[in-house]
């Protein structure tokens, strides 16, 4: 098996220490900021949808920082990448909506932002392993 690199590593700590920084914000200070990201058409009590993202936001922090090189880890990275994809509707939903939060007080923010979360996903499969290696 051939292991993350040192930068890898930084990245992947740096990326789960921020995923229990954000899922902490879902359940505390920046709980109706979330709120805003939430789509209208979701059939959902929006307080629930953060609360449980909050929750899960935590949890795949915690398994980058705290699991074994190896397979369990690619694994998480790709359980990130996809929540970073699942929730995208939401970022595109507070855009479309014109939604201030976060600081994102204009349509040119919230569109930048955008491109952003293409990013993540290719953050979270890096850091892990999981871009151009074979499985274990």
């Amino acid at each position: 098996m051939r292991r993350t690199t040192p930068l890898q590593q930084l990245g992947r700590i740096l990326l789960g220490t921020a995923m229990i920084f954000a899922g902490t914000g879902h359940l505390t200070f920046a709980r109706q900021d979330f709120q805003a990201q939430v789509p209208d058409a979701l059939p959902l009590d929006k307080d629930f949808v953060v609360l449980a993202s909050g929750l899960v936001e935590i949890g795949l922090g915690a398994a980058l920082l705290a699991l074994p090189e190896g397979q369990p880890r690619r694994t998480f990275g790709q359980l990130l990448a996809a929540f970073f994809v699942a929730v995208f509707p939401g970022n595109i939903a507070q855009y479309l909506g014109h939604k201030d939060a976060f600081g994102l007080d204009t349509d040119q923010k919230r569109l930048i932002r955008l491109f952003f979360q293409p990013l993540l996903v290719l953050w979270a499969l890096w850091s892990t392993g999981s871009l151009g290696r074979k499985r274990d």
